[in-house]
C-alpha cells in the first residue's frame, strides 16, 4: 500500500491544483442545489415553513392547484436532473453522503410522481378541515403574528376550492379512500361550522394576547377574526360539508387495500421499499412480523407467571386492558402522570449517552379536535433555528382507555430518548444542509424510535414488571404492524382480520386498536418501517459488541448511530461498519 508513495506524491503535486478546484466546482454545485431546493420547499409549503420556525410565510398556505402541483413535479425532475450531473466522485466523504440521501429522496420524489397520490387530499387524520392546527406551533407574539394568521384564516376559502377540485379529479380517475376512513370525515368538518365566530378552532389565538401585542390593538384583531370566520370559514366549510357528504362520501370505495386503487400493486411496493429503505418484499416483511410476534409472546408468557397471574394470556391482555389501576380518572391528572414519567426519564440518559441535545422539550395534549381519530401520541420537532421547543404531545381523550402500563415505552419513543433526541441532535449536526438536518427517514427515525423504548432497560427504568409488559405490548404493536399491514394491503386480509389480529396478541385497548389498523389503512405501508429500523439498529449494536468486545461502549455506539442524522438504513450501516472498523484500530 505505501510502497510507492514518494512517486505518487510527486504525482499529487502536479494535480493538486485541478483537482481541488474540480472539487470544488462539484461541492459548490451541489450545496448551491441544496440551498435552491430548500428553498423552494419552503416557497410551496409555507406549512412547513412554519413549522421550520421561518416566518416568512406565515400568512398563506401552499397553492393546492393543479397548475401548481404539476410545476412543482417539473422542478423535483428538474433537481433530479441536476443532482446526476454533478460528479460524486469530487465530493469529500461528508458530502458524498449528502449526495446520496438527497439522490434518494429525489429518485423517490419523482418515482411517486405516477401514482398521483394528490387526488386524495383529504385523510382521516387530517386535511383542509384541520388546517387550524398551524396554530399550535406559530409564535403569535405580536400583532404582525396575528396579521399573518389572519391573512392565513382569510385564504382559507381558496383552499378548500383547490381541495374539492382534487377530489373531483380523484373521483374521474377512480382514485378514492377507503369509506371506512372517510366516515370519520363530516364530524372534522362540522366542527369548524359554528354559529359564535368566538368558537371557532381559528379563533383560538385571539382568545388571549401575549404582552408583545399592544393592548390598542387586540380589539380589533379579534373583530377583523370574528368577522373572517363569519364571512369567509364557515361558508367555506359549509361548501365543503355539502360536496363530501353529498358527493365524495357516497363515491369512496368500501373496499380496503392499497392494491384495489389503480396501479395498486405496484403503488404498494413502492410505498414498502420508501418506507423501510430497503428492498424487502411484502411476503419478506409479512414473514418477518409472524416470525417477532411469535418471539414477543413468549416474552408476555414469562412476564404473565411472574406477575402471578392465573389465566390464559388473552385474559391477561383483558385485565391489562379494563383493570381500574391502570387508568388515570380525568385528563388532567392524566397529563400529570405523562409529564412526571418524562422527568422520571430525564436524569437516567447519561447512562446511555456522552452526548446530550441543547434543544429542550415539553409536553402537551393531543387538540380536542382531532384527539378522538389519532393516535396515542406523536412528537413535533423544535424549529430549526430553535426559537420553538419539541413537544411531546399526548392523547387525553377518554383516560379510561390509556393505560398507566404503557407511559414509560410511549415516553421513551416519543420524547427522550427516542424522536426529540434524534431530531434535536439532527439539528446540531456541524456543517450539514438543511434538508439533512430536518431529513425524516421513516425507517430510520421511528426505527430509532422503537430501539429507545428499550434503552429503558440500559437505564435502569424497567423495574416495574407492568411497565415490563408495556415494553413487550409496544414491541408487539410494530411487529403486530408488519403482518396486518401487509396482509391488509398485499394478502386480501379484510379490516375485522386485521383487527382481531392486533386484539389477539396485544393488550392494547380496543380504541387505539380500531385507530391504528385505521391508520394503516389509510397509510399504506407506512407502519412496516418501525419494527425493520429497530432491527437493524439492534442487528448493528451487537455486531459493534461482537467485534469491539471489552472496547464496546454503548454510549458512544448511540451517539454514533445519532451522528448521521436520519439517512436510508444502508447509509447507516456503512458508517457503522465504518465506525467498527476505526475503533478496531
Amino acid at each position: 500500500m505505501f510502497r510507492k508513495l514518494a512517486a505518487v506524491a510527486v504525482m499529487l503535486l502536479a494535480f493538486a491544483a485541478p483537482v481541488q478546484a474540480q472539487s470544488n466546482d462539484a461541492t459548490r454545485a451541489l450545496h448551491k442545489l441544496f440551498d435552491d431546493e430548500w428553498e423552494r420547499g419552503l416557497r410551496e409549503n409555507p406549512v412547513n415553513a412554519s413549522y421550520q420556525g421561518d416566518a416568512r410565510y406565515n400568512d398563506r398556505w401552499g397553492d393546492a392547484s393543479l397548475a401548481a402541483i404539476h410545476a412543482s413535479e417539473a422542478a423535483d425532475r428538474a433537481a433530479l436532473a441536476r443532482i446526476r450531473a454533478i460528479d460524486r466522485s469530487a465530493l469529500s466523504a461528508a458530502d458524498q453522503l449528502n449526495y446520496d440521501t438527497f439522490l434518494w429522496l429525489q429518485e423517490k420524489a419523482v418515482e411517486r410522481q405516477k401514482f398521483r397520490t394528490w387526488l386524495q387530499p383529504i385523510s382521516h387524520q387530517g386535511g383542509v378541515q384541520t388546517l387550524d392546527g398551524v396554530a399550535e406551533v406559530l409564535p403569535f407574539a405580536s400583532t404582525r403574528d396575528y396579521r399573518d394568521w389572519l391573512k392565513r384564516m382569510d385564504a382559507v376559502p381558496v383552499l378548500v376550492d383547490q381541495t374539492i377540485a382534487l377530489m373531483r379529479e380523484g373521483i374521474r380517475a377512480g382514485s378514492l379512500p377507503p369509506k371506512v376512513l372517510m366516515q370519520r370525515v363530516p364530524r372534522q368538518i362540522a366542527a369548524q361550522i359554528v354559529d359564535d365566530p368566538t368558537r371557532s378552532p381559528f379563533y383560538r389565538p385571539f382568545v388571549r394576547f401575549g404582552d408583545g401585542v399592544p393592548a390598542a390593538d387586540r380589539a380589533g384583531l379579534q373583530a377583523e377574526a370574528q368577522r373572517i370566520v363569519r364571512e369567509r370559514i364557515v361558508p367555506a366549510y359549509r361548501s365543503l360539508q355539502a360536496f363530501f357528504n353529498d358527493e365524495y362520501l357516497p363515491k369512496a370505495r368500501n373496499s380496503i387495500a392499497a392494491t384495489a386503487l389503480p396501479d395498486g400493486k405496484a403503488y404498494y411496493d413502492y410505498l414498502a421499499r420508501y418506507y423501510t429503505t430497503t428492498d424487502l418484499t411484502a411476503e419478506e416483511i409479512h414473514a418477518i412480523g409472524l416470525k417477532e410476534v411469535a418471539r414477543i409472546r413468549a416474552a408476555m408468557e414469562r412476564i404473565k407467571a411472574e406477575v402471578g397471574f392465573q389465566g390464559a394470556l388473552a385474559e391477561f391482555f383483558t385485565f391489562l386492558r379494563t383493570d381500574p389501576r391502570f387508568f388515570e380518572k380525568t385528563p388532567q391528572a392524566l397529563l400529570m402522570h405523562y409529564r412526571d414519567m418524562a422527568k422520571r426519564i430525564d436524569p437516567e440518559l447519561v447512562k446511555a449517552f456522552k452526548l446530550i441535545p441543547r434543544q429542550p422539550y415539553g409536553v402537551r395534549p393531543i387538540p380536542d379536535t382531532i384527539a378522538p381519530d389519532t393516535t396515542t401520541a406523536y412528537y413535533q420537532p423544535g424549529a430549526s433555528d430553535g426559537s420553538r421547543a419539541g413537544y411531546y404531545y399526548v392523547n387525553l381523550y377518554k383516560p379510561e382507555v390509556r393505560p398507566t402500563w404503557e407511559m414509560l415505552p410511549l415516553s421513551l419513543h416519543e420524547a427522550v430518548p427516542g424522536h426529540h433526541f434524534q431530531f434535536a441532535r439532527s439539528l446540531e449536526l456541524p456543517d450539514a444542509p438543511m434538508f439533512r438536518r430536518t431529513a425524516y427517514f421513516v425507517a430510520y427515525s421511528e426505527g430509532w424510535g422503537l430501539y429507545a423504548e428499550q434503552l429503558g432497560f440500559d437505564m435502569g427504568l424497567y423495574d416495574d414488571p407492568y411497565d415490563r409488559m408495556g415494553q413487550l405490548a409496544y414491541e408487539m404493536w410494530r411487529a403486530v404492524r408488519l403482518v396486518v399491514d401487509t396482509g391488509m394491503h398485499a394478502k386480501g386480509w379484510s379490516r375485522e382480520q386485521a383487527i382481531a389480529f392486533f386484539k389477539d396478541n396485544s393488550p392494547k385497548t380496543d380504541q387505539d386498536i380500531v385507530n391504528e389498523i385505521d391508520r394503516y389503512i389509510g397509510d399504506p405501508g407506512q407502519a412496516l418501517a418501525y419494527k425493520i429500523g429497530q432491527l437493524k439498529i439492534s442487528e448493528l449494536r451487537a455486531r459493534a459488541r461482537a467485534r469491539l468486545g471489552e472496547r464496546f461502549d454503548l454510549r458512544e455506539f448511540n451517539d454514533e448511530v445519532l451522528s448521521t442524522g436520519s439517512v436510508p438504513l444502508q447509509a447507516l450501516e456503512r458508517h457503522i461498519d465504518a465506525w467498527i472498523a476505526l475503533k478496531q484500530g
